[in-house]
């Protein structure tokens, strides 16, 4: 009896298991704000912006999904300084000698004046460590294809290939190299 009390509970242990090939295991993204990130200075390292807003569904799948992905949380943890920003937030900040506010209307909505110009949200804006933008990428993205795209730019190799030869050659010829580094 004890044994098949066991089995049914380990089968249903099994069962709530994730079968999607994420890894949710203590992931956790270090946020910073935006304010954080305009009066440190962070070396090498790039600047990952997470442009959301809080009516944004995708958002929050990023947020659920994605971010809660433990490669996905290593890599912007150790290669870029991650940064949260509300786009129809309130906060006025200096951004590399440009002062940014509140207040700009699109539609229906007031975007703040950091985020005008953006296509939609989510959008995830990848830029140096002087505040120059290198890629502004709009859309959810799930944790396998976000980890390729993060890996793209922290590893320099955006320099080297155009992305669409990268998809092709990622998970032979790349991911080994990224998962050796992660380590």
């Amino acid at each position: 009896m004890r044994r098949k009390y066991i089995l049914t509970l380990f089968a249903t242990l099994l069962c709530g298991l994730p079968l999607t090939g994420t890894n949710r295991v203590n992931a956790q993204v270090q946020w910073h704000t935006i304010q954080q990130a305009s009066e440190e200075k962070i070396g090498e390292k790039l600047y990952f912006i997470d442009f959301y807003t809080t009516w944004c569904g995708y958002c929050k799948k990023m947020d659920r999904e994605t971010f809660s992905d433990a490669t996905v949380a290593k890599l912007l943890n150790r290669y870029y300084y991650p940064v949260k920003f509300n786009a129809e937030g309130t906060e006025t900040f200096t951004w590399f000698g440009r002062s940014y506010g509140p207040g700009v209307a699109q539609g229906r909505s007031r975007s703040h004046q950091f985020a005008a110009g953006l296509r939609g949200f989510p959008t995830l804006g990848i830029y140096r460590s002087d505040g120059r933008v290198v890629q502004q990428i709009p859309g959810y993205y799930p944790p396998k294809d976000f980890i390729m795209i993060l890996w793209y730019f922290a590893s320099g190799d955006y320099q080297r290939y155009a992305f669409e030869q990268y998809q092709k050659i990622f998970d032979k010829e790349i991911r080994p190299a990224m998962e050796k580094a992660l380590k």
